[in-house]
């Protein structure tokens, strides 16, 4: 049987990481505004292992939500689809408006389908079952003056308390580009 929690020393990391990523945020000085001056983007979001669509919206100030719903395209893993849910927080510490830095977290749920391998090599097929699981996220993101785009590039590591594996090192990395409005 198969381990779906990451091991305590692995745990430890994530939460240090997280701890000085949110010490940052707050001691940066926040805009009044939101992110690169949009009230809400739409676009894609991926990386060389899944697809997703993502829109963004600003609550108000620095505090924006995002949702992805993305599916991984790989041979072995047809079917998977993942929900996410994020709460974002914007800050500027650089000297230009049209960067900004986030940090934030949230939820995620789908449907997950593994392959796995007998002893004699041979592929056995194990049927879909839900994930469920905590999410974190931190990146850079640029909004053009002249366009209605937005670029973002993050690290959304994530945690699934049920189901599927519990971590992807190399499917955390993601890249998205927004039209904004």
């Amino acid at each position: 049987m198969r381990n779906h929690f990451l091991n305590r020393s692995t745990m430890k990391k994530i939460i240090l990481a997280f701890g000085v990523i949110f010490l940052l945020a707050a001691q940066s000085n926040a805009q009044s505004r939101g992110g690169g001056n949009y009230k809400t983007a739409i676009g894609v979001r991926v990386n060389p292992w899944l697809i997703g669509f993502t829109a963004k919206h600003f609550l108000s100030g620095p505090h924006a939500l995002e949702g992805i719903i993305s599916h991984e395209f790989t041979n072995n893993t047809a079917g998977n689809v993942t929900l996410t849910g994020l709460y974002e927080y914007h800050f500027n510490p650089f000297p230009h408006p049209e960067w900004n830095l986030f940090a934030g977290g949230g939820v995620h749920a789908g449907v997950y389908r593994d392959y796995y391998w007998d002893g004699n090599g041979r592929k056995v097929k194990n049927d879909s079952e839900g994930i469920v699981g905590l999410d974190g996220i931190f990146g850079v993101e640029y909004t053009f003056k002249n366009i209605p785009l937005t670029l973002q590039g993050d690290v959304k590591p994530f945690v699934n308390f049920t189901g599927g594996h519990d971590y992807y090192g190399e499917r955390i990395f993601g890249a998205s580009a927004r039209y904004t409005f």
